[in-house]
């Protein structure tokens, strides 16, 4: 049976949460929080990252100009980023400050503070680095490596619904959700809060962006099976949520 408007609308709204036994969810039932960062396999590369302190004076705006001058850049330059430049966007986008217990405090938000979401990014043309999707570690601050193939910016925008200029940047940001990470804390009322996550990084890219002389555009069009292969995710437990390019600004 299609659904309705209304059951469209249904994740907007926080009507679930008078639906969801609470005392039932995995949390209060005494199992287990679920790791706050996917593990990398045996053997896997890992690229350290520059320390998050030694970052400080790449962002060369104020944060009033860098607000009033963020908008959606689909135009690139064709310079690489520095590792240094991808460090920073990836520590504003998720890093952690502190731990508390189960959970980690990061330079953004998050429900509970479960952080539900992974960072993997296409890279394309950043310094010292092979092309090749690595995701973050932040837990690490570093990058693990996995894996290279031949034509990864075309299949990326063929897989983005055509839009070509997300696999024409320096890298592509992708975030996945782990939903359980969220949903061992509030059940079902979880996805609402996962979504709303989800803007909270990408807007600190745009951010991040602009305080480096560089742009970005959210993308939330894509088929989602064909992200996650390229992902290579499981596209249940884990699948994508949300992707951003990454560029200097065309001149």
């Amino acid at each position: 049976m299609a659904l309705g408007r209304d059951e469209f609308r249904y994740v907007l709204r926080d009507s679930v949460r008078r639906e969801v036994a609470f005392a039932q969810t995995d949390q209060n039932r005494g199992l287990p929080a679920p790791p706050v960062q996917k593990p990398c396999g045996p053997g896997a590369r890992l690229l350290s990252l520059p320390e998050a302190r030694s970052l400080a004076s790449l962002a060369r705006l104020s944060l009033w100009n860098a607000v009033s001058q963020r908008e959606s850049r689909r135009a690139y330059g064709r310079s690489a980023l520095t590792l240094e430049e991808l460090a920073w966007l990836l520590w504003a986008t998720q890093g952690v400050k502190a731990t508390a217990g189960i959970s980690t405090l990061r330079t953004v938000p998050s429900a509970g503070a479960r952080h539900p979401l992974e960072t993997y990014v296409f890279v394309f043309r950043v310094r010292g680095m092979e092309p090749g999707l690595y995701r973050y570690l932040p837990l690490d601050h570093a990058l693990c490596f996995e894996y290279a193939e031949p034509g990864l910016d075309r299949c990326l925008g063929e897989a983005c619904l055509g839009q070509d200029f997300v696999g024409r940047g320096a890298a592509t940001f992708a975030w996945t959700a782990i939903p359980y990470r969220t949903e061992w804390r509030y059940g079902l009322a979880a996805a609402r809060v996962i979504l709303l996550d989800a803007g909270h990084v990408c807007q600190n890219l745009y951010l991040a962006c602009e305080a480096i002389r560089c742009g970005t555009c959210a993308i939330g069009a894509y088929d989602q099976d064909a992200v996650d292969r390229l992902l290579r995710v499981d596209g249940r437990d884990e699948f994508a949520v949300y992707l951003a390019p990454v560029g200097r600004k065309a001149e």
